[in-house]
């Protein structure tokens, strides 16, 4: 029996199980101040995005600020059904899906096309110029921008002055008072303040291309557009491929901050988005029961809308999140 125990202890399978635990705690204690580093991430993530969870529970109640969640009634989809049987809720959606479609048709390609020129620009000072100031709107916030953008776009605000100059309007326009205008203020804002930002990514996947490509291409009479179609751009479908899953899932965000410090009673027809809609709801109506369930319906679509923009760009470049 001892002699069986005995084999049984110094099996080669489970020394090398040993070995390999050894190791892995090796390897983890020589990364210690990374692991601790990362740790400190992951309870982040536990603390703000996990654990507030259980709140979505009050989606199928009848939550009520004075009473504790466990003593809420149950009522089911009741919350669900009214959203989508609610008078606002087509205009709501054309907001949301009509802002970020442009965002994603305009906003998403332009941070490629400025990085790819960038790349080209041959003065190194001129070039880290140009993307530092790109790049310097990123750091304000909307309350700073959406100030300044309400002076400018004034009756009586540089805008106006300018177009009156050069001839293009005859009298002053309240941009922000009219709702057609609203659209066309938030998609081309966003891009202006976060294009110079966006690029820094496909920057950083540029230079990893290996310059003997480009060497190879020279030798073979290729020019400079010819090299950005065929080498640049192929060399980095993959960081274009994962971020475009992250916008496609991300379009029923519409930038809460932006919308919220632009909108007045005057656009509002065109400015209620989904997160203003939930917004309001749930903060200045105090109905938090159904701002969560619309908040759950949009997070699930947001998730189909990424599982399913994964598997095409999977199916399609081999190229996926997961």
């Amino acid at each position: 029996m001892r002699s069986g125990i005995r084999s049984h202890a110094s099996s080669p399978g489970l020394v090398h199980r040993r070995g390999g635990a050894a190791k892995w705690l090796s390897m983890v204690y020589g990364q210690r101040y990374l692991q601790v580093m990362a740790l400190l991430g992951v309870a982040w993530m536990l603390v703000f995005n996990y654990i507030p969870m259980y709140g979505i529970i009050i989606a199928f109640k009848e939550f009520s600020i004075i009473k504790p969640v466990s003593e809420a009634p149950w009522v089911g989809l009741e919350h669900f059904r009214a959203f989508l049987e609610d008078d606002s809720l087509l205009y709501v959606v054309k907001n949301t899906l009509g802002m970020s479609f442009l965002k994603l048709l305009i906003g998403f390609p332009l941070p490629i096309l400025f990085a790819l020129f960038l790349n080209e620009l041959q003065s190194v000072g001129f070039k880290k110029s140009v993307q530092t100031i790109s790049y310097l709107p990123h750091f304000l916030s909307w309350v700073i921008l959406g100030g300044i953008l309400s002076t400018w776009l004034a009756d009586v605000g540089i805008v106006n002055k300018l177009l009156l100059a050069l001839g293009v309007i005859t009298e002053p326009l309240s941009y922000l008072a009219e709702p057609d205008y609203f659209w066309g203020i938030v998609v081309s804002t966003d891009i202006w303040k976060e294009l110079g930002w966006s690029a820094i990514i496909y920057l950083a996947a540029i230079s990893s291309v290996s310059p003997e490509l480009y060497e190879a291409a020279t030798m073979d009479g290729a020019g400079r557009f010819q090299k950005m179609w065929f080498i640049t751009l192929p060399s980095i479908q993959g960081t274009i491929t994962i971020l475009f899953i992250l916008a496609i899932s991300g379009v029923l965000n519409s930038n809460f901050d932006q919308i919220l410090v632009l909108r007045n009673s005057l656009n509002e027809s065109a400015s209620t988005v989904i997160d203003v809609y939930v917004y309001q709801m749930g903060i200045v109506n105090s109905r938090y029961s159904y701002a969560t369930a619309v908040g759950l319906i949009k997070s699930l679509i947001a998730l189909a809308l990424l599982v399913g923009a994964n598997y095409v760009t999977k199916k399609l470049n081999n190229t996926s999140l997961f």
